[in-house]
């Protein structure tokens, strides 16, 4: 069975487009990563699994001290990293 394609791939495919990668980095700066979100062509992402899977994103994240644009970028490389799932799966 292939692997599933990564947000990343997706993006660079225009499956996802950049609206979308937003919606996902405001809902972790937001703490809203308890749910399996949407994304197009019947894929989801599960984004707290994304966020804890990258080591880099969790500690920028943890740290108070850390800007807005870091926390940004951080949540933005971990959700473009993961592995998206067919909906169906």
């Amino acid at each position: 069975m292939p692997e599933s394609p990564t947000v990343g791939e997706l993006f660079k495919a225009n499956v996802v487009t950049h609206d979308d990668l937003n919606a996902l980095i405001d809902a972790v700066l937001a703490g809203r990563m308890n749910v399996q979100e949407e994304l197009a062509e019947g894929y989801t992402l599960d984004v707290a699994a994304a966020v804890k899977a990258n080591a880099f994103a969790t500690a920028v994240l943890r740290d108070k001290t850390s800007t807005t644009g870091a926390r940004r970028t951080a949540a933005r490389t971990a959700i473009l990293l993961a592995r998206a799932q067919k909906a169906d799966q």
